[in-house]
């Protein structure tokens, strides 16, 4: 088996392995979450790179050709390092992507007003990842971001859906709103936060679009795959996935 791997710090990339699976079911999947070591979005840029490269060497041994960086602290803070320094060393002709650049690729599409809500880990939030990669494909939005350690503990601990959940959410919403009246479209840039949505649809106006990643990263995976079938012919087609 070659196949397509997603890697997260946790339970949160099974969104994403969700919406891959539902738009390419042909493929074979093996999916890797670092639940020992979650969260990783307080963690050190040093850090995340060493793990995410031990992920990504692992997954490789198993025989993916591509690999999905589906933990959004990872794509920010260690997939260009991989992706220069580690991937021409390793397999020069295996591929890493990360979920940060698609996700921005697709924004354009959703704001009426152009202020853009983005609510991630403090990792990613403090890499300004987000922020540039906006500026350079959409530089008409204006991005008001927000950091929020407690929801990934609280889905890792199985306590999203709690009434205990209800003080942390609302809270940080209502942080993230105050930045600017005009916000109409929030990014769930972490893959754990869709687990949370029936909690913040509660907690958000109506009138405020909440964007997981899931959907938009299978579309460009599918783009992508069919840009490059040097890369997609490597990934083998018996409907098979396994969870690590």
């Amino acid at each position: 088996m070659n196949p397509i791997a997603v890697f997260d710090s946790g339970y949160g990339g099974l969104t994403v392995l969700k919406s891959i699976v539902a738009r390419l079911p042909q493929y074979d999947y093996i999916y890797l979450g670092d639940n020992a070591r979650a969260p990783y979005g307080n963690r050190s840029f040093s850090v995340i790179y060493q793990y995410t490269r031990q992920a990504v060497k692992y997954l490789f041994d198993q025989g993916a050709h591509l690999i999905i960086l589906a933990c959004n602290t990872a794509s920010a803070k260690a997939l260009r390092t991989i992706q220069q320094k580690d991937l021409p060393r390793w397999y020069p002709n295996r591929r890493v992507l990360g979920v940060i650049r698609p996700s921005v690729e697709a924004l354009g599409q959703y704001s009426k007003t152009h202020h853009i809500g983005v609510l991630a880990t403090n990792g990613t939030v403090n890499s300004q990842s987000y922020r540039l990669e906006i500026s350079k494909l959409h530089n008409h939005l204006e991005v008001f971001q927000h950091a929020c350690p407690m929801w990934v503990p609280l889905v890792e601990n199985n306590e999203h859906l709690g009434p205990g959940a209800d003080y942390f959410i609302q809270k940080d919403l209502q942080q993230l709103l105050s930045q600017s009246v005009n916000i109409d479209t929030i990014l769930l840039a972490c893959t754990h936060y869709p687990l949370l949505l029936p909690k913040l649809q509660e907690f958000t106006p109506p009138d405020i679009k909440i964007i997981p990643q899931g959907n938009i990263v299978a579309e460009k995976l599918e783009d992508y795959l069919h840009r490059h079938p040097e890369i997609e012919q490597n990934c083998t087609k018996n409907n098979q996935i396994k969870f690590l």
